[in-house]
Parts: structure tokens; C-alpha cells; sequence
């Protein structure tokens, strides 16, 4: 059963768009851009890890921690995401569950996932874990930008634009 670390509760009386963070990897920046616009918009937001994490006091923003265990962060982003929310990710194979589930899903380059990118991106994944583990590739993603960042907030904009309509 996941523990949520905040007293505050979400408070609506009828449900507003989530975000949801796979917090467990997530930078920090994009965390701060993500609690700055969830007080703006009073916008559930809830991080998600296998680990503690702080959150400052909010009405709108929570942390969640489940248990230690593989993709078990992943497996209760999936349960609770409904179309109309979001989720913040890098990992290709849980921004495939949401999308096919309807949520939109963001990874914090700012790049959006979609129906018809995430069969190319899980493609990509698996022939460069195969790589690596032939000893034939190194190293990972570049390291996290001022671009990057720019365009988080970009995307992330856009999809606040959209559910504001």
C-alpha cells in the first residue's frame, strides 16, 4: 500500500487533471517548474517514488511512496492515470502504458509521447540496452540542459493551455 507523505489532501469537488511524476529520476528543475505551475493553476500534481521525497506545502501537490520493486512506481502512475491527465517520464515503457491508456505522457526534455513515436522509441531502447549489454555501448542520455528545461516548460504550457479550455 503507498504512503503519502503529505497531510494535505487534494482538495475538488470534482476531478481536475492530474499531473503525475515518475519522480524517482525526474530532475530537479523540472520538479520546481512542475510544483510552480501546479500552484499557479492549483493542478493536482502527485510525485510518485520507491523512495521519500519532499514537496513543499501545498493544497495541490503530493508525494507518494510505494514500494521498493520494479516498476512498481510505474504500475500505480498507470492505475491511477486517467485521459485528460499527464505524465512526467523518461521511461519509454511506462509512457507506452499511459498513451495506449489515453493519458498524455511528457518526458522532461519535453518531448510528448504518442501513439505513433512510442513503438520507434521502445524499438530504439531495446536495440541500445542490447548494445550495451554486448559491451558495444556506453554512456547515457546527454546531460540535462538550459534547452532542455526550455523546452519542458514549452510543452508543458501547451498541454496546460489545452485543459484550460
Amino acid at each position: 500500500m503507498p504512503e503519502d507523505q503529505s497531510d494535505n489532501k487534494l482538495e475538488s469537488n470534482t476531478r481536475r487533471p492530474h499531473i503525475w511524476v515518475d519522480a524517482d529520476a525526474c530532475p530537479v528543475v523540472i520538479k520546481e517548474i512542475l510544483f510552480r505551475a501546479a500552484e499557479r493553476l492549483a493542478l493536482p500534481t502527485v510525485l510518485v517514488a520507491n523512495q521519500l521525497l519532499r514537496v513543499p506545502p501545498s493544497k495541490v501537490i503530493r508525494a507518494v511512496q510505494v514500494a521498493h520493486g520494479f516498476d512498481e512506481a510505474d504500475h500505480w502512475i498507470v492505475e491511477q492515470a486517467l485521459p485528460g491527465d499527464l505524465v512526467i517520464t523518461a521511461d519509454i515503457p511506462l509512457a507506452a502504458r499511459t498513451v495506449e491508456k489515453g493519458v498524455a505522457a511528457l518526458n522532461p526534455r519535453g518531448e510528448f509521447y504518442s501513439a505513433e513515436n512510442i513503438r520507434e522509441r521502445l524499438n530504439m531502447r531495446d536495440f541500445m540496452e542490447e548494445l550495451r549489454s554486448s559491451g558495444l555501448q556506453s554512456g547515457g542520455p546527454a546531460p540535462f540542459s538550459q534547452a532542455d528545461r526550455q523546452a519542458f516548460g514549452k510543452s508543458l504550457d501547451r498541454f496546460l493551455a489545452k485543459i484550460k479550455k
